[in-house]
Order: C-alpha cells, then structure tokens, then sequence
C-alpha cells in the first residue's frame, strides 16, 4: 500500500463530501435560486455536476490504488501524477480567484485550494 496515495484518496473523499454536502447548500442553491438568466444558471449548474463527477471518478481511482492490490495498472501511476497536476492547477487558480476577490478575509473563505493542494502534493509525493 502507498501510504502516500492513501492520504490523497482520504482527502479527495473528504473533499468530494463537502462539495456535496456544503457546496450544494452554499453554492449551487443560491446560484440556482437568484434572478440570473437561465442560461448562466444551467451552465454554473453543469459545471458545478463536471466537477462534482471529476472528484468521484478520482476519488474511485485513488482509493482503488491505495487499498486494491490486484489493481496493478500499468499506467497506475501515470493517472495518480494526472490527478496530483489537475488537483494543483484547482488549488493555484482558487488560490488567485480567493487572493484577488476583494472578499475581505478571502484567501480563508475561499478555501477550496487548501483541500486541492494537499490532494495534489500526496499525489504527486506519491509518484516520486
């Protein structure tokens, strides 16, 4: 077992549970309860269920490499390095988005890039 793999797949869960436990409610909700045109609405509702499957899928494959010994893919480590660089693109474009918001105190409130950077540094730690 990869030690490493398994705290990025753990994080990834706990990520993937607060999106929908706590995005759904403080995001999504409010998004699709205001008086913004349909469109935007149907097009921030899509992306909020894009990633919602990209966290899923990920989460699947990180627990499936960390606790599935039979699983010897070939390319296994090739994905988890494509998940530690994607979940590192999340963190540094939220920690912009967070830094330069104008939300006073933004960097904590937007705090999604806490969670994309551990995942990323335990899964590209892991392919070290």
């Amino acid at each position: 077992m990869n030690y490493y793999v398994t705290i990025a797949a753990f994080l990834a869960v706990a990520a993937t549970l607060g999106h929908f436990m706590i995005g759904c409610k403080q995001f999504m909700q409010p998004v699709l309860d205001s008086e913004v045109d349909i469109i935007p609405k149907k097009v921030m509702h899509s992306l909020f269920h894009y990633m919602s499957m990209y966290m899923i899928i990920t989460s699947i494959a990180l627990l499936s490499f960390a606790f599935c010994p039979y699983i010897k893919l070939r390319f296994s480590m090739d994905i988890v390095f494509f998940i530690g660089i994607s979940y590192a693109g999340f963190a540094i474009a939220q920690f912009f988005i967070a830094l330069t918001s104008g939300i006073p105190g933004g960097v904590f409130k937007l705090f999604q890039w806490v969670f994309w950077l551990l995942i990323a540094f335990f899964s590209l730690w892991a392919t070290c």
